[in-house]
């Protein structure tokens, strides 16, 4: 499997791919690399309905320069301490962030989830994801209001009083719960349009079947969720036990 960054013949053949659409694995296959390093290109320069071939040329130019310029002046994330391949870790991390942003988060957001998630304290400082991400200070807090928002982080105080921010197994439960009312509340707001285009008309029956379906989503997510955080915290709590014994 060949290694290395990305040709610009072969950034156009993914073009033609994705123009034909193919699937990333397919596009991968035909270019003889992994389908993570298809998948990462296409969603670090557009995603699958923008990206085009010559752009996403030059900025990985742009960003190779960037990463030069800046190491004299020592801006660079320090290195793994702990034995880790430093190189691996960060192809995981975009491998990360690629997935969650394929979910829906903007890029930022899941540049700050993968910092916190594979932060062995699963926590970090504001000051601590300016310094591995080399963004400004108000970024992170406006990163963090929009993740706190949707309930996927939340913020501490330290012994030193200063601001933490966590990921932890609950705060996907409680993300999925707020998914669940935001669909009920979609599926009321459906329902209410009924009484005003009239019962008996199609877009009344259309409503209706909007909400029915949300109704079984929001339904089945609660429950599932609820089904999955019993399992994993009898797990914990198994395992804490025979840790201890």
């Amino acid at each position: 499997m060949p290694g290395g960054r990305l040709t610009q013949q072969e950034r156009q053949q993914i073009a033609l791919g994705l123009a034909d659409g193919l699937a990333y694995a397919e596009i991968a296959r035909r270019l003889d690399r992994p389908t993570s390093t298809i998948t990462r290109e296409v969603m670090r320069n557009g995603g699958p309905t923008a990206y085009r071939a010559d752009l996403a040329h030059r900025a990985t130019e742009r960003r190779a320069q960037r990463r030069r310029q800046a190491a004299p002046r020592g801006a660079q994330v320090p290195p793994q301490t702990d034995g880790r391949d430093a190189e691996a870790v960060r192809e995981y991390e975009e491998l990360f962030t690629t997935a969650l942003m394929q979910s829906g988060l903007p890029k930022m957001m899941a540049r700050v989830m993968v910092c916190l998630y594979t932060a062995d304290t699963g926590s970090l400082t504001a000051s601590e994801l300016v310094q591995r991400l080399q963004v400004s200070p108000a970024t992170i807090s406006k990163t963090i209001a929009f993740l706190e928002g949707q309930t996927l982080v939340r913020r501490e105080r330290d012994e030193r009083r200063r601001e933490r921010y966590f990921v932890d197994d609950d705060l996907w439960y409680q993300s999925m719960l707020s998914s669940a009312r935001a669909n009920a509340q979609l599926a009321e707001t459906a329902r209410q349009g009924i009484g005003v285009l009239g019962r008996d008309s199609p877009a009344a029956a259309r409503l209706e079947n909007v909400a029915r379906f949300l109704d079984f989503v929001g339904e089945s997510i609660t429950r599932a969720a609820q089904q999955a955080r019993d399992v994993l915290y009898a797990e914990a709590d198994t395992t804490d036990r025979r840790r201890f014994k």
